[in-house]
């Protein structure tokens, strides 16, 4: 497998040599209109001189044909450039990090969920000859591939995982993509899912469950606490009952209480025993 991987990766890095660095043998045909192009250059001179420097800015690099052949030496720039007139031409290429929305996608998730995606890419261009050699628009190419992809990649997870793993599934878009953009000359730097919009029925269905999850929780917690309640309360009785005295001095604590709060009632018990007298006659 290792013999494998290695023979792989040398034919990968002898296409992208060969690339950018093309053959220069045009022909005798070729040379001869290349020599007719410097004859013509010299003999304009030096109104010729403004046609041959090109200028190619910080964030740019240009990829010079001659006759219809990559130059020798790939990109150039930036700053000054020399091309030979009528043989020469040049396609410059942004080298910025560039971002694009992915637009909203309708995606059937693994437990039969229709749900809305959007998101996010940052790519750039990373190499300027297979960015301009290997596809015809790699800005289009990329953005229909992320679509293609976001829908492939939530297509494999639950609603579960695309409402809580958003960061997984964007790292393993951005690899998808890097990898597949590649040959491109493409580096996707970063993927973000933005928002997942959901069904309004599926949105009140989740409401429902959450709200009945937590007055079930309520109810639990409630239980537990008068439950509590009646062990501290058996316990005082206990307590209580090894000492006259203490119920007492709790009915005097019940009455400050009361008087402290301004209040012109006060509640006197009386035992059972007392009124007992006064139901017989």
């Amino acid at each position: 497998i290792q013999v494998w991987m290695k023979t792989a990766l040398m034919h990968d890095w002898t296409g992208r040599l060969a690339l950018e660095n093309p053959e220069t043998d045009i022909g005798l045909c070729g040379w001869l209109l290349v020599l007719l192009s410097i004859l013509l250059m010299l003999a304009t001179l030096p109104i010729s001189i403004w046609m041959c420097i090109k200028i190619v800015k910080e964030y740019e690099r240009a990829i010079i044909f001659r006759l219809g052949r990559i130059l020798r030496g790939g990109a150039k720039g930036p700053g000054l450039f020399f091309i030979l007139p009528c043989t020469d031409s040049f396609i410059n290429v942004d080298m910025r990090t560039i971002t694009f929305d992915i637009p909203p996608q309708e995606v059937l998730t693994k437990d039969s969920v229709t749900v809305s995606v959007d998101g996010v890419v940052y790519y750039r261009v990373q190499n300027a000859t297979l960015a301009v050699a290997n596809i015809t628009n790699a800005d289009a190419a990329t953005r229909l591939l992320a679509q293609t992809t976001l829908r492939n990649v939530l297509g494999t997870k639950n609603l579960a995982e695309i409402l809580s793993d958003r960061e997984e599934i964007a790292h393993s878009m951005q690899s998808t993509l890097d990898d597949a953009t590649d040959d491109w000359g493409i580096k996707v730097e970063r993927v973000e899912i933005k928002d997942v919009k959901l069904p309004l029925q599926l949105q009140r269905a989740m409401a429902a469950e959450a709200e009945a999850s937590r007055e079930a929780r309520a109810k639990v917690i409630a239980a537990e606490g008068e439950m509590n309640a009646s062990r501290a309360l058996k316990e005082a009785s206990l307590v209580i009952a090894e000492s006259p005295s203490a119920l007492q001095l709790r009915y005097l604590q019940t009455l400050n209480t009361i008087a402290a709060e301004k209040n012109s009632t006060i509640i006197f018990p009386l035992p059972l025993e007392m009124m007992q007298g006064f139901i017989k006659h």
